[in-house]
């Protein structure tokens, strides 16, 4: 994959500084791993997201989603929805390959956690995913139970994006889009916290793609010599991170933002384009086993939340720009060449 983000272009995206490695595992604890399936036809993986390194089950992390454009058949939503937590890693693949990546993360999760479904209740797996049919064998399900597994030990703070993992075969704005990540940090009460986006672009329409505010779609249908697809197709997962603390509520508001953020890109959320958000905070951690019957939790004066939305805003643009600038080209299924950003500008 393309070492350098758009920073390493020049093309700096909005006001507030980014964390030091610019992607989501700024967040402390937080770490990404993939397992990438590219040879053939077969252009596909998994991507898995770890909200912290201990026990998610014993010690669940406060979260919101939130559904921009329903057309996805992401697992796990509604009791984050409900409850307002996640108990297991998030897992990113491909759209037929979800059953498998459910079934894998149960057993993970059972594995580790000899108590669910015994002396306590089950688990609330977390899978999103996209449709990379265009470039992949979609319909051959080569995803298996061990792809899920090698990308949960596979997470680390460092991680590649653009087309690797769950981003292998994903289109963006008829160009090669996938895994891309970005990070902002925060001043509150003299001390510095992070909000970082991870997404898995498969999504718009390449004569909409807008790059820092310049209208670059039309130039790029005319380079590439395309008429291009006037339908926005396809999906986009994103994944917010953040150490602020936050009520569920709270995040669900900040998640929200994301789609400005998507919009300063070019994006229109169209009819069949799937488009889901999960965010969650690493400094309010719900005990499974909590033996009392009133627990306290730190949220931000609201008054001051934004801030949070600007950065989100802004990490959210800059996330989708890397995750097709770090890509490489590739050919579909059909034989046609799929450009990367980086090789038309």
């Amino acid at each position: 994959m393309g070492n350098k983000k758009i920073r390493d272009y020049g093309i700096k995206i909005g006001s507030f500084p980014t964390g030091e490695n610019n992607s989501i595992t700024d967040v402390g604890g937080v770490r990404v791993g993939h397992k990438t399936l590219d040879h053939g036809n077969i252009k596909t993986g998994v991507t898995a997201i770890l909200g912290h390194g201990g026990n998610l089950f014993r010690e669940k992390l406060v979260a919101a989603c939130h559904v921009i454009n329903g057309f996805g058949k992401s697992a796990g939503l509604i009791q984050i929805e409900e409850l307002g937590t996640i108990e297991s890693p998030i897992i990113l693949t491909n759209t037929l390959s979800l059953g498998t990546a459910y079934d894998a993360l149960v057993k993970y999760m059972i594995d580790n956690n000899e108590d669910i479904g015994d002396t306590t209740g089950t688990i609330n797996p977390i899978v999103c995913e996209c449709n990379d049919g265009q470039i992949n064998d979609i319909r051959g399900l080569h995803i298996g139970e061990e792809d899920i597994y090698d990308a949960i030990e596979n997470c680390s703070i460092q991680f590649s994006q653009g087309n690797v993992g769950a981003g292998t075969g994903m289109v963006s704005y008829g160009l090669k889009g996938g895994i891309g990540s970005s990070s902002r940090l925060i001043d509150l009460d003299g001390t510095t916290y992070t909000i970082g986006i991870l997404v898995l672009s498969n999504f718009g329409s390449m004569e909409d793609l807008v790059l820092n505010g310049q209208h670059l779609g039309p130039k790029l249908v005319d380079k590439v010599g395309i008429i291009g697809d006037r339908d926005e197709k396809g999906s986009i997962i994103l994944i917010l991170a953040t150490d602020i603390p936050l009520s569920s509520r709270q995040l669900k508001r900040v998640i929200k933002r994301v789609y400005p953020g998507l919009s300063r890109t070019g994006s229109y959320s169209g009819n069949g384009s799937g488009e889901i958000v999960i965010g969650f905070s690493t400094a309010n951690r719900i005990r499974h086993y909590e033996e009392n019957d009133i627990v306290d939790m730190k949220i931000i004066n609201e008054n001051k939340i934004d801030r949070l939305f600007k950065a989100t805003v802004e990490a959210s643009e800059e996330a989708v720009l890397n995750s097709l600038i770090c890509a490489n080209s590739s050919i579909d299924r059909k034989g046609r060449r799929i450009y990367s950003l980086r090789d038309l500008i």
